[in-house]
């Protein structure tokens, strides 16, 4: 079995950038009054994200910063969960 560990940093700036997209698609389609259900569960867990511009600005930053925070920490112990190599 080929046991590779991630690369944390690379995992936690994909997950902030994929998550920032989201929140900014979410935000223009709140704007649009499209998928109202899942804007009104955004603002529900994001304080500082709303449809206006400063509200999508704020979802995005927020969205990426915990995301990197918690991709990186679920990298780091992913890594440390693998088995080591005995030479």
């Amino acid at each position: 079995m080929n046991n590779q560990k991630i690369n944390e940093l690379a995992f936690a700036k994909a997950l902030a950038v994929w998550s920032a997209l989201v929140m900014l698609i979410l935000g223009i389609l709140g704007n649009l009054g499209i998928y109202s259900g899942a804007v009104n569960m955004m603002q529900g867990w994001h304080m500082f994200s709303n449809t206006g511009f400063s509200g999508i600005i704020g979802g995005i930053i927020e969205a990426a910063i915990i995301s990197f925070v918690f991709g990186y920490a679920f990298a780091v112990i992913y890594n440390s969960l693998l088995p080591t190599k005995d030479k």
